[in-house]
């Protein structure tokens, strides 16, 4: 007898915690993408939800060199986990261009917008974290400037002025730290980690395949009325 998944009127529910600063996040997203690709039959309901990997950052960013060698003791142990992290993303088709980025950013603005754009729409909300790896990780990107985060949020469909006006204020970012908190409150420690269906964890840039049957499994409990 074939098994039985959620239909499209009532998705897997999944909550990614991340930061758009984590290398490992964006890892995270392309195999998270391709695990959603091998498993058509289960759909999907994606929200991003916010984590500060740095919240000490000020808001107009510091220089990433010097940050970075602060937070990682030398440019030897520096460059040794950016290989690590290069050849990881290679496997996914992501291009890590370290050099390119002059500014480490504090990301509260960057989860507010994602927050806005959740509020509008998953779909939209998808499409801005991406591009905002891309815009941070591959362009060298400063997500710490407000037209930066605004024209991503255009090209994620989103209205450039609105978000630009709402960003010249202070609104949600209590509730953004609210969310951080429970993730706090949660045990996360570090990121990515993915909620599935408010009650199955998995912490990690875990890989496709181990994504997929995770997805497969609470899919099919799910279906059968377990929770």
């Amino acid at each position: 007898m074939s098994q039985s998944f959620p239909s499209s009127t009532n998705p897997l529910l999944l909550d990614v915690v991340s930061d758009v600063v984590c290398p490992w996040c964006y890892i995270h997203f392309r195999r998270l993408e391709a695990a959603r690709q091998s498993l058509p039959e289960i759909p999907l309901a994606i929200r991003w939800r916010p984590f500060q990997l740095d919240s000490t950052i000020p808001p107009e960013g510091v220089e990433r060199r010097s940050y970075m060698l602060k937070k990682f003791g030398s440019q030897k142990r520096l460059d040794q986990l950016n290989e690590v992290v290069r050849k990881e993303g290679q496997s996914v088709g992501i291009d890590f261009a370290f050099a390119k980025i002059d500014r480490s950013p504090n990301t509260l603005d960057a989860h507010r917008v994602l927050h806005w754009a959740g509020t509008e729409d998953l779909a939209v909300q998808h499409r801005l974290v991406e591009r905002l790896f891309v815009l941070f990780f591959e362009e060298g990107g400063d997500l710490s400037d407000h037209e930066t985060l605004a024209e991503a949020a255009k090209d994620a469909g989103m209205d450039k002025a609105i978000v630009l006006q709402l960003l010249a204020g202070d609104a949600d970012k209590d509730l953004v730290r609210e969310e951080i908190a429970q993730a706090n409150e949660m045990g996360v420690q570090g990121v990515p980690f993915t909620l599935i269906e408010q009650r199955y964890g998995l912490p990690g840039a875990q890989t496709p395949d181990v994504l997929a049957d995770a997805l497969r499994q609470v899919a099919g409990a799910k279906a059968e009325g377990q929770f």
